[in-house]
């Protein structure tokens, strides 16, 4: 059964595009933010640096879990969102950390 009963193969196409660039670009972004912790040793862009990776992969968990561990795709969404939203609160922090 197709979960997306709506969507074409053109878009699925493209969401595969999307998520496969928000991999690379959320991976370069986590690369420099390491960088940037193992040359100053803040603990602020250590913080950062696991927000970053907490929100990449989340951002891309969702089809990864659908389409190679058969998850359900509300529960990979839902797993998706969960370390998006966790991510983003260890952002945050980092942004309060001295």
């Amino acid at each position: 059964m197709n979960p997306f009963p709506s969507g074409s193969a053109e878009t699925m196409l493209a969401l595969a595009v999307v998520k496969t660039l928000v991999l690379v670009v959320g991976s370069v972004i986590t690369y420099f933010a390491f960088k940037a912790y193992r040359r100053t040793r803040q603990p602020a862009l250590g913080y950062l640096t696991a927000g970053f990776g907490l929100v990449t992969l989340g951002l891309v968990l969702a089809g990864m879990l659908y389409e190679v561990l058969g998850v359900g795709l509300a529960t990979g969404i839902l797993l998706e969102s969960c370390l998006v939203l966790i991510g983003f609160v260890v952002i945050a922090y980092s942004l309060y950390v001295q």
